[in-house]
């Protein structure tokens, strides 16, 4: 299974998913004389599960989800979370 599905099941078991995006930019660090492995990751996520809820607590929530995975499969994971709303303004 790649690591986006894996990505993907791990969060939906908790936050309410409209929309997911996850860019793998690991290729890009592969060179890198310190990469040690693991994935660099882009995400952007919709919920409607962050409303009322602060930048911090949407990462922290996001980061319960994915749990382990943290420590091992992905190395870097930058984290744009966004509701419904917020969504349909930026787009």
């Amino acid at each position: 299974m790649k690591i986006e599905q894996v990505i993907r099941t791990h969060l939906e078991k908790i936050i309410t998913i409209k929309h997911l995006e996850i860019t793998d930019t690991t290729g890009k660090h592969v060179h890198h004389e310190q990469f040690t492995g693991g994935h660099h990751l882009s995400t952007i996520i919709v919920s409607k599960d962050f409303e009322n809820m602060a930048l911090i607590e949407r990462h922290q929530l996001v980061y319960h989800a994915l749990g382990a995975m943290i420590k091992k499969e992905i190395h870097a994971l930058s984290i744009k979370p966004y509701t419904l709303e917020e969504w349909k303004k930026k787009s």
